[in-house]
């Protein structure tokens, strides 16, 4: 009789199990919305399309890329952790949204408990460290030199307080012991057209997007971030041999999240196809280019440095004495 009932309870979970599960197999079925939570023309978004591209044709789906920028990207990812956790809305970002994590006392989501880490598909080796071309400085010990000679400090642009290119440049400025003043923009694309169109003085981009601006002449690198020079701007020393001894400071990853809850076998779907993407020579020879190392951790590897990340940047941002929000 036990047996009987324990039966019968067990075929009647049936209809509440295999619905879901059947559109988890099935997945996906339909378009893709990849929510990239800074404007078009920057870093992050230009890395999301390329991606994209060579995911959509493992998947068989279109996806859609969704521009939300605004505050340093917390816009964006708070749509992707208010979604339907069923793998058709997902978060592309870059180290910034770990950054925020520390910067912010408060945030509409929990960065830890209301995201799945899908992968890092590319681990940043640095950023450029530009000027406009009418600033006189050749060199970044011309730039130094040059700041601490100004009565007014020199100006430079981010895509907003507390990500990379922001960190980047406080570190610099305390290693060389100048003052800098930081500009915010909302996102890469309008930072790079401040330093282009001489808004401000100096900005760090990514080398995907600047270093086609350096090339033409547009802007004039004076050094790289890393801790050696990239492969596409062979000629730009690092800024520690450029003489600011010790100094690197790296991009860190950019990478896909899932809404909490979202089922495994979609996150491992979405994993693969990412890690399918990566083999393609022209996307992994764009992102060498770029200053970026392609990667493809698992979610269980990538969720560990996803954490361990959250811990280190709270401190940088101390080290660095920038004021919380």
């Amino acid at each position: 009789m036990k047996v009987h009932v324990l039966w019968l309870a067990a075929v009647a979970s049936f209809p509440l199990l295999l619905p879901g599960t059947a559109n988890a197999q099935n997945y996906p079925d339909r378009p893709i919305r990849l929510v990239v939570p800074f404007p078009p023309g920057g870093n992050v978004d230009s890395f999301a399309r390329v991606l994209a591209k060579q995911v959509e044709l493992q998947l068989a789906q279109p996806i859609v890329i969704d521009n939300r920028g605004g505050a340093n990207g917390i816009v964006g990812a708070d749509i992707v952790a208010k979604s339907a956790p069923n793998g058709y809305t997902v978060l592309g970002t870059s180290i910034a949204f770990v950054v925020n994590a520390g910067m912010y006392n408060k945030l509409p989501y929990d960065t830890e408990k209301d995201f799945i880490p899908i992968t890092n598909f590319a681990w940043g080796l640095g950023y450029l460290m530009t000027v406009n071309p009418s600033v006189p400085a050749q060199t970044v010990r011309e730039l130094i030199a040059l700041a601490k000679s100004g009565s007014a400090p020199l100006r430079y642009s981010t895509p907003g307080v507390g990500n990379g290119q922001h960190l980047a440049a406080e570190l610099f400025k305390t290693k060389a012991g100048i003052e800098l003043l930081h500009v915010p923009y909302k996102g890469g694309g309008p930072a790079l057209n401040a330093v282009l169109g001489g808004e401000v003085q100096m900005s760090f981009p990514a080398v995907a997007v600047g270093a086609a601006h350096v090339k033409a002449g547009k802007l004039r690198a004076l050094g790289f971030t890393g801790s050696t020079r990239v492969a596409s701007l062979p000629d730009v020393p690092t800024i520690d041999e450029a003489g600011v001894s010790g100094y690197r400071f790296d991009s860190g990853w950019h990478g896909w999240f899932a809404p909490a809850k979202t089922p495994a076998v979609v996150v491992s779907r979405l994993y693969t196809s990412i890690v399918q993407a990566l083999k393609d020579p022209k996307l992994r020879e764009f992102l060498i280019a770029g200053g970026y190392e392609p990667r493809g951790d698992p979610p269980a590897e990538f969720s560990r440095i996803f954490r361990s990340d959250i811990k280190l940047y709270a401190e940088i941002v101390r080290a660095a004495k920038i004021e919380t929000q």
